[in-house]
């Protein structure tokens, strides 16, 4: 996994959010209305802090799962940041 830093204040945003896996092996959630949007970032460092926090608070639950989307690059794919 890279790990963007911000480049002449160009902003990188990334999404954490989790949610209840229907199965460990597959990312298919249980329930969309419940999905946890944990917020949006700046930077991958922010980010990171924030997806560690949400998944360490759900620790008990083997079934939840946080991710990380990287933004920027969806927002501009064809950039050469990271």
């Amino acid at each position: 996994m890279s790990h963007e830093v911000e480049t002449s204040g160009k902003q990188l945003l990334h999404l954490v959010f989790g949610g209840e896996l229907k199965d460990l092996k597959k990312v298919e959630f249980k329930n969309l209305s419940q999905l946890d949007i944990v917020g949006i970032y700046p930077n991958y460092t922010e980010a990171h802090a924030a997806w560690k926090a949400a998944a360490q608070r759900t620790v008990d639950n083997a079934q939840m799962r946080y991710f990380v989307v990287h933004m920027h690059r969806l927002l501009e794919p064809d950039e050469k940041d990271a």
